[in-house]
């Protein structure tokens, strides 16, 4: 039997619309359910007392749900790719020696940094396939993350990935604002390429060390997303790229 073309379009407009919200609306990470909590009491209660304290409570909430979203991601697949542990913006592209706490050799490797601000998605996500040799936390400052004294005096966390290519290491930095960083997984634990690891709370940023000789794939200011863009070939396999602003 045939369904009428007038219960086709429907079925069609609501499928577009179910595919639109699913895209818009998107899982939320559980470690922000209980700020969540609290913005949704916090918005009742200030309601309660002023209702333009209420809307402005509402909004705050609404936010606090956007920061802690946690998208699917499609992670590239191919021998020696390094992916974006973060979303955000490429602040800077240098040379330095790993943290101490690592316990690597002290000699300078290609560091790929990715500033997160508070409009981004927190959720970090682990550049290469491999086994989690090692991690360390360190309290400190809470200097702006953009800052490259940041690297060494803020609270941080660092992660020694082993691959057959060698060691990557990635650095968690609390921001200005950031107050924590949590991870999800321990030494020891293998890895999968673009699994998440951990998440800082409201603005920070994640540095990244490739092995001296490695050669980025991206450039300073260009927009990172998390699991998805390439930010070096281990392989030797991309020559490199040129970039340029328009």
């Amino acid at each position: 039997m045939r369904v009428p073309r007038q219960q086709e379009q429907q079925d069609f407009t609501t499928m577009s619309l179910v595919d639109s919200v699913r895209r818009t609306i998107v899982p939320i990470h559980k470690e922000g359910y209980v700020f969540i909590a609290i913005g949704v009491v916090a918005t009742l209660v200030l309601g309660q007392l002023w209702a333009p304290f209420g809307w402005i409570g509402t909004l705050i909430t609404l936010w606090i749900c956007y920061f802690f979203r946690d998208p699917v991601r499609i992670v590239p697949q191919r021998e020696g790719l390094v992916i974006s542990p973060a979303d955000g913006r490429i602040s800077q592209i240098a040379t330095a020696v790993p943290p101490p706490e690592l316990e690597l050799p002290a000699e300078p490797m290609t560091r790929i940094s990715v500033f997160m601000n508070v409009f981004d998605c927190h959720v970090n996500r682990s550049p290469v396939a491999g086994r989690l040799t090692k991690m360390a936390y360190t309290p400190g400052l809470f200097l702006n993350a953009e800052l490259d004294k940041a690297s060494e005096d803020n609270e941080r966390n660092a992660l020694a990935i082993e691959t057959p290519a060698g060691t990557i290491a990635v650095v968690q930095i609390a921001g200005l604002i950031a107050r924590r960083i949590v991870p999800f997984v321990k030494e020891g634990d293998p890895l999968g390429q673009g699994e998440r690891f951990g998440l800082i709370r409201f603005g920070s940023r994640v540095d990244v060390y490739l092995p001296q000789g490695v050669v980025p794939l991206v450039g300073e200011g260009q927009t990172a997303i998390a699991g998805e863009t390439v930010l070096a070939d281990l392989s030797g396999n991309d020559i490199g790229r040129v970039f340029r602003g328009i």
